[in-house]
């Protein structure tokens, strides 16, 4: 296996966990805070179980994601030591305060997993608010470096070199808005609905139970919220896209031809080699429409660029882009359905279709989050930083990369296994016997 293909593949397995170990990180922390929070308002004790249940999910996530990120980070010298040497004074800084996010996140959840009954409740519910803001903060800074390496700036290359580095510049990066707030808004999305789906399909089995039915409620309503977000942000984010990187926005839709009136495509298969996209439906004018808001607005197709700077293979970046959109608009469709239930029953949960739905949309979320990953990654191809280091140029020239590649396979494979079975035994389940007693002196 060659080195550019096998240090590639690598890192799209390690990132293919991580980002989920990452995005269920993230969000489960501002589950466990509304719960908490309900319970201090309304002093029921089912929700004080549930927010127990959700930290120990947050402690399991944030141990293996500490864990995948630390072999991520091994990975980037071990894999692109050339990066790292041309790129690392820039983009210093974004990874720098996310190890400070990190840091701050480890201690007061520290502080919140075992100050129960040792610190008030409200420095204690205080703690938990500062878990869920420096993970997501983590998580934000983790992805503006990954916005510089598609919109680099805060440099000047000279022979070939950076000079006259401007930290600031590259953190405020033209690419990081949009990528922070769309990654932060599925990482949210995802986590509520395959919560509120894994909840969902425990209360089917055992209706009356009041633990999973008030666990449905502050998922979903976190899932909810941020799924109906999410397509206003993705509308965003294409169009910053087409204005950064209109290669990567005629890859994502198989646009081969430029010209006004370009079609939306819904499906079909890039053909490269007659340079056409093939069984899709197209709908005329749309993407013209959607991008520039006017029909008649250009869109650059990929004939317009030398056919070796495509993304490789273009097959994946297409299928992504339909596969993450598909997903997204269909967790909005469940959330306006789950509104339009509570304003016309005040109630989601006497429609067993709706509820059946739930379950079945519960990885949904994660399946756009992957996907989107593989847009963003694989579009940016055949740069490692867009336009000014190619990812062959980048990457080890050591030999037995395959050797690596299935030792961190299985690695990443093990700790999937084991936060799955640590999350069904600890946090899903339903309550125990001690529990269910206190459940009972919960009024209905």
């Amino acid at each position: 296996m060659p080195n550019i293909l096998a240090a590639r593949s690598q890192m799209a397995m390690s990132l293919a966990f991580h980002i989920i170990f990452s995005c269920v990180g993230i969000a489960i922390p501002l589950l466990m805070v509304i719960a908490e929070w309900l319970y201090l308002r309304t002093r029921r004790e089912v929700y004080l179980l549930i927010a127990r249940r959700w930290a120990i999910g947050a402690a399991i996530m944030f141990a293996v994601g500490a864990v995948s990120g630390t072999v991520l980070s091994f990975e980037l010298g071990l894999l692109w030591p050339h990066f790292m040497k041309w790129a690392g004074d820039i983009i210093g800084m974004p990874f720098s305060l996310e190890g400070f996010a990190f840091f701050t996140e480890a201690i007061f959840l520290g502080i919140y997993m075992y100050g129960w009954d040792r610190v008030s409740p409200r420095a204690h519910l205080g703690a938990g608010v500062m878990v869920a803001v420096s993970g997501m903060v983590s998580g934000i800074f983790v992805v503006i470096a990954n916005s510089w390496m598609n919109t680099p700036v805060g440099f000047r290359l000279v022979n070939g070199q950076p000079i006259a580095i401007d930290p600031i510049a590259a953190l405020t990066n033209p690419a990081a808005l949009h990528e922070t707030v769309h990654m932060t808004i599925a990482a949210y999305a995802a986590t509520g609905f395959v919560v509120a789906g894994i909840h969902a399909a425990m209360w089917l089995r055992e209706r009356g139970n009041l633990f999973h039915r008030r666990a449905i409620a502050i998922a979903f309503a976190v899932g909810a919220v941020a799924a109906v977000l999410q397509p206003i942000s993705g509308d965003a984010s294409a169009r910053a896209v087409a204005r950064l990187q209109p290669l990567k926005m005629a890859a994502f839709e198989g646009l081969f031809k430029s010209g006004p009136h370009a079609p939306l495509a819904l499906g079909g298969i890039p053909d490269v080699k007659d340079r056409k996209l093939l069984y899709a439906i197209e709908l005329p004018s749309m993407l013209s429409l959607m991008t520039y808001h006017n029909a008649d607005a250009v869109m650059r197709g990929l004939n317009s660029f030398p056919e070796g700077e495509w993304p490789s293979p273009l097959i994946a970046v297409h299928l992504g882009f339909q596969i993450m959109v598909a997903a997204g608009m269909a967790m909005a469709g469940l959330a306006l359905w789950g509104a339009w239930l509570l304003w016309r029953r005040r109630t989601i949960f006497d429609c067993d279709w709706f509820m059946y739905a739930m379950v079945a949309a519960a990885p949904l979320g994660l399946i756009a989050v992957e996907a989107g990953w593989v847009v963003t990654e694989v579009g940016r191809q055949p740069w490692i930083i867009y336009h000014v280091m190619r990812t062959a140029d980048a990457v080890t020239p050591m030999p037995g990369l395959e050797v690596t590649f299935t030792l961190f396979t299985a690695l990443y494979c093990f700790l999937g296994a084991t936060v799955a079975f640590l999350l069904w035994r600890q946090v899903m389940l339903s309550p125990t016997g001690e529990e269910v007693a206190a459940l009972a002196r919960v009024p209905r």
